[in-house]
């Protein structure tokens, strides 16, 4: 709480309201006050007089207006006499506390200030003042979980993660879109990609039978400092865009296994689709019919082994071969050949990404 901001604020109205007047905190201490001698009275009671309102209630010679802050009673303010003019006052200064405690909470809270920081909206070098400030270790790992969420219900995303992370003391939660949301997450030394998916996978699952959402993750590399928050966010994003065109039927992608797919993604579309006219005669990428091209898949999944693949795909090795050929008559290409797989592997990523994002003349 505020309580020298709220005295700064008493301390200045104290000549234009002839009256005793200030603000009880949560714990019923008197924590401001035009009479400086109560300050640090209890007033315990009043509290539980005034548990189911927020208007101006008067009570035992003094007139209170309760002030909350995102649903949650926060504080009340006083005046002393129960008319007219106490009820009047007290509602201002009601407003004047409120909007003092919200620029108090945003220019001090700690969510606010990842938030910060993961937009770019701070300077590296406020970063480590106000990490002072807020008492944040800046040496700490973490990384950075990006839940987008893609349908609506009646609770807001940030309400649903907020209540999978309660501790906000390791783990921040961040509204950093109307569908996007950002969990900053504190995690030791040494810690492995596979057990963050397996927690990404525990939120996905949880939101979507508890609430029905349909979401994908984002996860980026883990940072050892704060200011490096920034990056690990766009790493975050970036993991979601690129899962978006090469792994469509994943919904957890971190930015660590991108592999490939992160480096066709940040190149140019006009540089990508010079690539695929050299590689490729006119027309012959088109040419492959979806069986041709699960069966590639397959060949890829399976470390180019002939005999493997055609054990998976429950077909005759010969029927194998004659497809492989088919593609080398129309590409050039021979999969068997570790080279000519890369460069066939690469091309139909390039492909997929053009698909999603294509050359603009």
């Amino acid at each position: 709480m505020p309580n020298r901001l709220f005295q700064g604020v008493v301390h200045q109205m104290r000549d234009s309201i002839d009256r005793v007047f200030g603000v009880i905190d949560e714990s019923g201490a008197i924590v401001a006050c035009s009479d400086p001698a109560r300050i640090g009275e209890s007033r315990a009671g009043v509290w539980d007089e005034l548990a189911y309102v927020s208007d101006c209630t008067p009570l035992s010679g003094y007139t209170y207006h309760v002030i909350t802050s995102g649903g949650k009673n926060e504080c009340i303010a006083f005046v002393e006499g129960e008319d007219v003019f106490a009820a009047r006052m007290v509602s201002v200064l009601a407003v004047s506390f409120s909007n003092i405690k919200h620029l108090y909470d945003e220019k001090y809270d700690r969510s606010s200030f990842i938030k910060n920081i993961i937009l770019d909206n701070i300077l590296p070098s406020d970063i480590y003042i106000k990490s002072k400030e807020l008492h944040f270790s800046n040496d700490e790992h973490r990384l950075v979980f990006l839940i987008k969420f893609y349908n609506r219900s009646d609770m807001l995303p940030y309400e649903m993660v907020q209540g999978l992370f309660p501790d906000r003391t390791k783990e921040y939660v961040v509204n950093v879109g109307e569908d996007d949301i950002v969990l900053v997450k504190e995690v030791p030394e040494g810690c492995r990609i596979e057990e963050m998916e397996k927690l990404a996978a525990e939120i996905v699952q949880t939101l979507n039978t508890e609430f029905y959402a349909k979401v994908s993750v984002g996860i980026s590399t883990v940072v050892d400092s704060l200011k490096d928050l920034a990056r690990a966010y766009k790493e975050a994003r970036v993991a979601i865009e690129v899962g978006k065109v090469f792994d469509i039927e994943k919904s957890i992608v971190s930015y660590e296994n991108l592999g490939i797919g992160r480096l066709v993604y940040q190149l140019p579309t006009t540089l990508c689709d010079i690539f695929l006219q050299e590689v490729f005669k006119k027309g012959s990428i088109e040419s492959l019919d979806r069986e041709t091209l699960m069966t590639v898949q397959a060949f890829f999944e399976n470390n180019l082994n002939v005999s493997e693949t055609s054990r998976k795909l429950f077909i005759h090795r010969n029927t194998l071969v004659y497809r492989l050929e088919k593609i080398r008559k129309l590409t050039g290409l021979d999969l068997r050949e570790f080279e000519h797989a890369i460069t066939f592997k690469v091309a139909l990523m390039v492909k997929k990404y053009l698909t999603s994002k294509p050359v603009k003349f």
